[in-house]
């Protein structure tokens, strides 16, 4: 088996195991409160089995760095999204509707369109310890000024999430590169020590953004963490590692369409969380109303503030009553 399908393969199979992922984060984040904080996540079972996938994924995704390029990769990732948006709508207990499966589809499509325009070798360079850090600076600004209180914040932390991780996997290839190859120098380097310690910082706090975002719901914020995960992975690729667009201008121009539907799918996506929330916000509305009938019976049968008074006075009649 060629470098590049070895490289597919465990790029599909990690897609799988972060949908599944994603599933689990979206259901824990309905049933936890918001003021709960990073710490309450830590005895819940349900989290440490998202954090099992997570990591399952990560591993493979490791793996299939080591045989293909970021350009190549990262993009295969938009197969989680394939994966979850049914398996979200059928833990919730509903079907995906129209309006998903469209963005789905436009989403997948335009990362498809990138996924064509990138190289196909396998890699060989790594980044140097001035390049990681300065990665890692711009990396934990951006994801700063993502943070910031504003307008939705569930798609700017997914956003956030997508490029925290993207960056993590640039920073993994060059330590498995730097492993495998031994191109890199001596193992036991400041450089690989400082990019590990970089990638563990990345990895976790895209899960925990993650985490954060899918308290809105699951389509929209995954869309977001699937089209800005391989955009900042790329970034990198095509900026310090070496790595090319194919096609030339016309594949430059196939990529930003695809990039154009993929924003698009994100759009359609957004729109039905936030239909679907303002329909569970429309029923939470209306519950009092259907509950008003009985709570009018139990005012009547209760007794008028006299005969509550009298009942008091005649403790006699009512232990009689009791």
């Amino acid at each position: 088996m060629s470098a590049t399908l070895l490289a597919v393969a465990l790029s599909l199979v990690s897609a799988g195991a972060y949908a599944a992922a994603a599933v689990a984060q979206s259901r824990l984040a309905a049933r936890t409160e918001p003021a709960a904080g990073a710490l309450g996540l830590l005895g819940r079972g349900a989290w440490w089995s998202a954090v099992g996938l997570n990591a399952a994924g990560a591993l493979l995704h490791v793996a299939a760095l080591n045989y293909g390029p970021l350009t190549l990769v990262q993009p295969l990732g938009a197969l989680t999204l394939v994966a979850a948006v049914p398996l979200g709508a059928r833990a919730a207990g509903r079907r995906a509707g129209r309006t998903e499966w469209r963005g789905t589809a436009l989403a997948l499509l335009g990362l498809g369109a990138l996924l064509l325009t990138a190289g196909g070798s396998a890699p060989h360079e790594t980044l140097s310890l001035p390049e990681a850090l300065g990665v890692g600076a711009a990396t934990m600004a951006v994801v700063a000024g993502l943070g910031r209180p504003g307008a939705r914040p569930g798609l700017r932390h997914a956003a956030a999430s997508g490029i925290t991780s993207g960056v993590a996997s640039a920073l993994t290839q060059t330590l498995t590169v730097a492993v495998t190859d031994h191109t890199g120098g001596p193992l036991l380097s400041w450089r690989l020590l400082t990019v590990a310690l970089l990638v563990s910082a990345f990895a976790m706090g895209g899960l925990l953004l993650s985490q954060t975002a899918y308290r809105g719901g699951l389509g929209a914020p995954l869309a977001v963490v699937t089209l800005a995960n391989p955009v900042a992975a790329a970034a990198i690729g095509l900026a310090l590692l070496g790595e090319r667009l194919q096609g030339g201008p016309a594949g430059l121009a196939l990529a930003l369409v695809g990039a154009a539907a993929a924003v698009r799918g994100v759009v359609l996506l957004s729109r039905a969380q936030a239909r679907r929330t303002d329909r569970c916000r429309d029923a939470a509305v209306d519950a009092p109303d259907v509950a008003a009938p009985a709570l009018s019976r139990v005012v009547i049968a209760s007794p008028r503030p006299a005969e509550s008074a009298s009942l008091a006075a005649e403790p006699g009649t009512a232990r009689a009553s009791g």
